[in-house]
């Protein structure tokens, strides 16, 4: 029998813990995009995120025997917060496992969230180990399983979300864009919208590298991904639930896939209309609402985006501000090279006009060439592709490196560096775990004989680092290289052939 979500969320049980969050006009986003744009603040809740509402939801459903033995839960963040205040709120012992990985930060808002009724264990390198281990230590305690996402209690908690915005806001929402990562979220509020307001549209927003919902519902099953991006670490999800991929087939009538410099961009959209600062995750949503809007070139519509989370690590900042002008179509970056002759420089700077030069680095580097990297103020998307052909046009060589990570990430803090002794050399993204012997393992793990030629880390503030490696590896031991990266097992990305590696650092 199919489950009345309707009749869930009306009688879901969610304020005890949580609160109805304000459906909030954003005058700058309303005034840029040409559309009516309302935030729901669910980044307001006491956890900074909306996953209370499920959890509790959830627990408040459980027979008194249940709640006497107690629950446990599989987390990296914010459900484990929910989870703790909700077992200290109905005075109910919880295990909740988190990845080894997790940042104290984080430990320490679920200890003080839950106090002494949560018990926290620290096991395996991903949410997917932990997630493992917290099913068998469930089963052998005796303990109730509180799912993130794949469990209708959680999802018609998540559901009144929907049920404050339609009270809130009387008149017509064309559209309500959610992040989804499992589809809990989405599952909840497009439920509840379907059944109230047919004609509004449900539009889930995904990170391009984490987006198994959209890869699911095109392939008519679900799909587990093999790797996903961690920045919007709160929907770093490789399989969706059964029951939100079923319910998502039904409510959700598109799926938009984001890039980390738009989701940054809509950090700084956020912040300049609230003052408030989101998660990556919690921004996904506004990214894919004007994402959306440019695409469909839509006007005078009502819009509303779920702000669904705000457990923002302070030293990831940096991060966010020096990407977001990339995500608004602030910045473009090139590689431009020029003759090495007097004036050259001065003719290409004339080429520039009236724009702003944000970032110039140089390095000679023969009798005849130089290699620029230059980044310049635009206006709009497009503005890099025209200014390229400007450059070109002028008889400059240029490559277009704006929508390049690793001239992003890596290069434009270390241009400059060609090397006649880096023989061999192999080039290599890679994504580390952020912890005390991540780089220990990397390095035993190689070969005695290869020699590490460049290497470039920045950290992020979040759950892992991104490091930049050049590695001398003869090419009779190319396949015994191929056996170290899949028993190293971090996510990487081979750059050999990159053009900006090519002119920079080659």
């Amino acid at each position: 029998m199919a489950t009345n979500y309707l009749k869930k969320i009306l009688s879901a049980r969610v304020y005890d813990v949580a609160r109805e969050t304000e459906l909030q006009l954003a005058p700058e986003l309303t005034k840029r995009l040409g559309n009516h744009v309302l935030l729901k603040r669910e980044d307001n809740q006491p956890v900074f995120s909306f996953k209370l509402r499920g959890a509790y939801n959830k627990m408040a459903h459980l027979s008194p025997e249940a709640i006497k033995r107690g629950v446990i839960a599989a987390s990296a963040g914010n459900h484990a917060q929910g989870v703790a205040l909700s077992a200290a709120k109905m005075k109910c012992k919880a295990v909740i496992v988190m990845p080894v990985t997790t940042p104290s930060l984080k430990i320490d808002a679920v200890r003080a969230r839950g106090g002494s009724w949560v018990e926290i264990i620290l096991h395996g390198e991903s949410y997917s180990d932990a997630f493992k281990h917290s099913e068998l230590l469930g089963k052998k305690r005796g303990l109730t399983f509180v799912h993130p996402f794949d469990d209708p209690d959680v999802i018609a908690g998540q559901g009144t979300i929907a049920q404050e915005i339609f009270s809130q806001h009387q008149e017509p929402i064309d559209a309500i864009f959610v992040a989804i990562g499992g589809g809990g979220l989405i599952s909840g509020i497009g439920e509840y919208t379907k059944a109230v307001s047919p004609k509004t549209k449900v539009i889930g927003v995904q990170a391009s590298d984490s987006d198994a919902m959209n890869q699911s519902l095109k392939a008519g099953k679900r799909i587990e991904m093999k790797d996903v991006g961690l920045f919007s670490d709160g929907t770093a999800v490789k399989l969706v639930g059964k029951e939100t991929f079923r319910i998502c087939k039904k409510v959700v009538d598109e799926i938009v896939t984001v890039d980390t410099d738009e989701i940054c961009a809509a950090i700084n959209d956020v912040f300049t209309d609230t003052r408030s600062i989101l998660e990556p995750a919690g921004a996904l949503a506004i990214a894919g609402m004007k994402k959306y809007v440019q695409k469909k070139r839509i006007q005078k519509k009502t819009l509303v985006a779920v702000a669904c989370g705000a457990n923002m690590n302070f030293s990831r900042l940096r991060f966010v501000a020096e990407r977001a002008d990339v995500g608004e179509f602030r910045e473009a970056v090139f590689a431009v090279t020029i003759p090495e002759e007097r004036g050259s420089f001065k003719r290409f700077c004339q080429l520039l006009g009236k724009r702003n030069v944000t970032e110039f680095n140089y390095r000679i580097g023969d009798q005849s060439e130089a290699h620029i990297f230059v980044g310049v103020s635009t206006q709009k998307a497009g503005d890099s592709e025209a200014i390229s052909k400007h450059f070109r046009k002028a008889k400059f060589a240029t490559i277009d490196l704006t929508h390049d990570e690793l001239a992003k990430s890596h290069l434009r803090h270390m241009v400059g560096g060609h090397s006649v002794l880096a023989k061999d050399e192999l080039l290599y993204r890679f994504e580390f775990p952020e912890r005390p012997g991540a780089l220990m393992k990397f390095l035993t793990s190689m070969a005695p004989n290869w020699n590490i030629s460049l290497f470039h880390y920045r950290n992020h503030g979040a759950d892992y680092g991104r490091i930049l490696v050049g590695i001398q590896v003869p090419k009779n031991e190319q396949k015994k290289f191929q056996v170290f990266l899949e028993k190293l097992a971090y996510p990487h990305w081979d750059e050999s052939n990159n053009p900006a590696y090519r002119l920079f650092l080659k």
